[in-house]
């Protein structure tokens, strides 16, 4: 009975939401959907910069008390600014950009990335170790655009 309650509502507040942030005057960041964060972006309503600034500000707020964040990158800010910049170029190297170009994205702690970033799965036995390279999957969401934002802590560890 439940799930019969809650499905019909998750469709029809991502329908309310997409027709109500769909004017520039009325976009609502926090509760904005995929589609609605990647209108304001073509429209020049958002940056990946703010974006980023705005969940680091969410962080700072939340995490405290949630502890999901274990780490945020330090450099999300300038690889967002990277994005803006290629963003006004729509096509880069032959490709447009694609839908997921400019989102920050949360990795579980124990996906490799050779970066700033920390590969620990929670673990302080391997706090400061290096990984050789990206994994696969990190390589394939840079090359797409996607800001790596931080590590996310491990239910599971």
């Amino acid at each position: 009975m439940t799930v019969g309650i809650l499905v019909p509502a998750i469709v029809l507040s991502e329908t309310f939401l997409t027709k109500i942030t769909a004017t520039s005057s009325d976009f609502n960041i926090i509760e904005a959907i995929v589609a609605n964060i990647q209108h304001a972006f073509t429209h020049d309503k958002l940056t990946s910069r703010q974006l980023v600034d705005f969940y680091l500000d969410r962080v700072k707020t939340f995490n405290p008390l949630l502890q999901s964040l274990l780490e945020a990158n330090p450099d999300a800010r300038d690889q967002a600014d990277e994005d803006d910049k290629q963003r006004e170029v729509p096509f880069r190297g032959g490709r447009s950009v694609g839908q997921v170009h400019d989102f920050p994205m949360l990795l579980k702690d124990n996906i490799a990335t050779n970066d700033k970033l920390n590969t620990t799965a929670r673990s302080y036995a391997l706090l400061g170790s290096k990984v050789p390279r990206d994994a696969g999957m990190v390589k394939r969401l840079r090359t797409a655009g996607v800001v790596i934002f931080g590590k996310a802590s491990l239910t599971e560890w």
